[in-house]
């Protein structure tokens, strides 16, 4: 246990965090992508998971200690419904609530095609599956900085 640190965040999720830099993608994905075989195409190149964990619960802990990137549009995204791309599910809201409670403001994601998204994630620094098992669960956190202090 380690103090001031979420106990949701296992030690390879930290040290991946850690290891990021600014402008690295990490995919945070529900139980039912293919995240095995897409971790293996990523930076990291092996899974890391978080099993016990909804995607917002798991974004929560992630996003109290990984800045997202301030440059970009593209800071966060989720991975569209097929036919019906401009649904936001309950899912989606959860971790959209989370990013807005990270960043002290309202940030919506951009919406990424089921099959861009796949594309997207094997370019990833790394895959992180949680044991969301509603549909949809599947989001881009591009890291950001961490300024100095004044």
């Amino acid at each position: 246990m380690l103090k001031g640190i979420d106990n949701r965040l296992n030690a390879e999720v930290l040290g991946c965090l850690r290891a990021m830099g600014h402008g690295d993608v990490l995919i945070l994905a529900d139980t039912n992508f293919p995240a095995d075989s897409v971790a293996r195409h990523t930076a990291l190149g092996t899974l890391l998971r978080m099993d016990n964990l909804t995607c917002g619960e798991a974004a929560e802990a992630i996003l109290s200690v990984y800045p997202l990137d301030t440059f970009v549009e593209d800071f966060a995204g989720r991975m569209e419904i097929v036919g019906d791309p401009r649904t936001v599910p309950p899912v989606q809201a959860e971790v959209q609530a989370a990013i807005d409670r990270a960043e002290g403001k309202a940030r919506p994601m951009i919406g990424i095609e089921r099959f861009a998204f796949y594309d997207m994630a094997k370019k990833a620094y790394a895959v992180v599956q949680t044991g969301e098992r509603r549909f949809y669960g599947c989001f881009m956190l591009r890291k950001g900085v961490i300024p100095p202090e004044a």
